[in-house]
């Protein structure tokens, strides 16, 4: 079931009906960073503006649960074949990806010193028209087989964005607790389609609550003493942002 705890404050407004041809976002990140409930919440709210939207679960879990073990060197392959085959076999309306088949070849690198699927991964994350790829600003919690500890976030954040740079493959990070994570991951979407056929606009409103753009400039005004105004969707400096996001979470 998905569930999200749409806020008043925000309205994602949709211009017109959706056209013909689909639309696919990516979520990626490392362990714990919210991949899973963030799919959910943007599923959610293109439905409820009647949208045509289908969130497409991360097929590991499932594969996990299903065997009671973590997949073994071998049998990354054809874990990566079947969530693309998921994936790309929806050709209607929004698909909401928690996850592609690019996360397995990064864990096929880490885990197994395996490089053999980037380059099959790489071609189809070209196919999707925005990913987004999660900031490591949230707190890691245990949940089941597939999580490793909070050791492998930074190198597989790593891994991630190295693997889409060298493709040349743009990204959105998105970072924020609770509902500013669903909101910068909803900004991010009105601004990476922005080139599509179909409009799609944020309306904040409500007292207290300020785009999510305008949030991370304030804080990184203050943090950077007023020199200049930083532009983290223009950045990938991963150092940089953990000096950022250390001094926010203080």
């Amino acid at each position: 079931m998905v569930f999200l705890p749409y806020s008043a404050t925000l309205a994602f407004k949709l211009g017109v009906a959706m056209r013909n041809r689909v639309i696919r976002i990516a979520l990626l990140g490392a362990e714990s960073t919210g991949k899973t409930s963030l799919s959910q919440h943007i599923t959610r709210a293109l439905l409820a503006q009647g949208q045509v939207a289908t969130n497409v679960p991360e097929l590991l879990r499932e594969w996990c649960q299903r065997h009671g073990r973590t997949p073994a060197a071998h049998e990354q392959s054809q874990i990566a074949v079947q969530h693309a085959e998921r994936i790309f076999s929806i050709e209607e309306g929004w698909v909401i990806a928690d996850t592609t088949p690019l996360m397995t070849a990064v864990y096929s690198d880490y885990v197994f010193q395996d490089f053999s699927l980037y380059k099959q991964a790489l071609v189809l994350q070209a196919k999707f028209d925005l990913t987004l790829v999660m900031g490591l600003d949230v707190a890691w919690v245990p949940d089941g087989l597939q999580r490793d500890g909070e050791h492998v976030r930074e190198p597989v954040d790593h891994l991630i964005r190295q693997a889409m740079s060298k493709r040349q493959l743009p990204f959105k990070v998105i970072y924020g607790q609770g509902e500013a994570r669903v909101n910068a991951a909803l900004l991010a979407i009105s601004q990476g389609i922005q080139n599509l056929t179909e409009p799609v606009d944020l309306i904040f409103s409500g007292a207290g609550l300020q785009p999510t753009q305008t949030q991370r400039e304030e804080s990184q005004y203050g943090l950077n003493q007023g020199k200049t105004v930083w532009r983290c969707d223009l950045c990938s400096d991963a150092d940089c942002e953990h000096r950022l996001f250390t001094d926010l979470l203080k």
